[in-house]
């Protein structure tokens, strides 16, 4: 593991970038991600750090057996978690309506998942039931409500995670990527922070996969909102007027900030976290989506160029390291490739030939629909 990568690395595409660099990248993003789920199966939620290192050793290095009684209880090395097992539904769907089709995704978690849950923790796929998805569950299944009223206020990274597959199809096509992930992460989860920050991270990570490397992505996003190609959507409290300027969240532009903090962090000569692993107890081990963004964006800078180093120490810090890891390998993903993640962790995933086929149709479709343009 290199814990000194260099985040100014990638500087860009060109005028002219090469599809197959591009289609690399696009297939990274989401590969990372279930990697970085799977990984966090056996280890997740351990907010003791010493029961962690008693029943998973001093280091964590590969897809690992959940301890009787724990979260994940039943599932095996490179299985992935309930939230994976949702993100597979969307890759799914994006491979085969060949684009975000809200109404098909719908379909899918009403008939695949609903069905196998009944609103406790405990139930259906991946051994443990998030509390956004349970928010789903009652409203949908029990109080019968059309999608589009079935958001709640968990405010959690789920929505993020699986708008990192959104970023990947549609990375060349930043406007109305940032239109359909703030939609996307509104079938699930409302509170406006949660909506700007699971809107922010895929368009990160739509900069990353053109090359910008983290240091450039945020510069790189500015320049398209001034030059009008990027409009940030906009939240608006539930039940107020739509004239009313008041009711306007602003929360988008400070999540723009906190990929430039963490980067400013990464790179500062006068502010070293060892080992990097410690980057969660800074920022916190909780599952709320202002303690695991900023450690994912920190480990994304520092490991530019590392992704096992990235997801390793996403996943030895403890605590909420199943999402921490999802949102790290993918960033990291994004300026590796595909072709920068090891094989034995592609090769341990559990559902890795199906996800190699679908990211693949994903990421030609993603490529094709642009010729190959870069995203800004």
């Amino acid at each position: 593991m290199n814990s000194s990568s260099n985040p100014q690395a990638n500087p860009g595409p060109g005028p002219h970038p090469d599809p197959r660099a591009l289609t690399d990248r696009l297939q990274g993003a989401m590969l990372g991600a279930f990697i970085g789920d799977a990984l966090g199966v056996g280890p997740h939620w351990y907010y003791d750090l010493t029961a962690l290192r008693r029943d998973h050793g001093d280091w964590i290095t590969d897809y690992t057996r959940p301890r009787h009684g724990r979260y994940h209880d039943g599932l095996a090395p490179g299985e992935l978690s309930q939230s994976g097992s949702i993100m597979l539904l969307l890759l799914r769907s994006l491979a085969e309506c060949g684009g975000y089709d809200e109404e098909d995704f719908q379909r899918r978690m009403d008939h695949q998942l609903l069905p196998q849950l009944d609103g406790s923790p405990y139930a259906g796929p991946g051994g443990f039931t998030n509390q956004s998805i349970r928010d789903l569950y009652q409203a949908r299944v029990v109080e019968g409500r059309p999608w589009g009223q079935t958001g709640a206020w968990a405010d959690t990274t789920e929505a993020a995670e699986r708008n990192v597959l959104l970023a990947a199809r549609h990375a060349f096509e930043p406007d109305a990527l940032a239109e359909m992930a703030a939609r996307h992460c509104r079938l699930t989860q409302i509170d406006p922070a949660v909506v700007a920050h699971s809107t922010v991270l895929p368009l990160v990570i739509s900069q990353l996969v053109a090359g910008t490397g983290m240091a450039g992505a945020v510069p790189r996003l500015r320049r398209l909102m001034e030059r009008g190609q990027l409009e940030l959507p906009r939240h608006r409290w539930t039940g107020e007027p739509e004239t009313d300027p008041g009711a306007v969240d602003t929360g988008f532009f400070d999540a723009v900030l906190v990929p430039a903090t963490a980067v400013g962090l990464a790179t500062n000569p006068h502010v070293r976290i060892e080992p990097a692993w410690r980057i969660a107890q800074v920022h916190g081990l909780a599952c709320a989506f202002h303690f695991v963004l900023p450690s994912a964006y920190y480990l994304a800078a520092r490991f530019s160029d590392d992704f096992e180093g990235a997801v390793l120490h996403a996943i030895n810090g403890g605590g909420q390291n199943m999402s921490r890891a999802c949102l790290a390998g993918a960033l990291v993903g994004a300026q590796v490739g595909r072709s920068g993640i090891p094989s034995r962790l592609v090769g341990g995933l559990r559902d890795h030939d199906e996800i190699l086929e679908l990211i693949s149709q994903v990421a030609a479709d993603a490529v094709g629909d642009t010729g190959g343009a870069s995203a800004g």
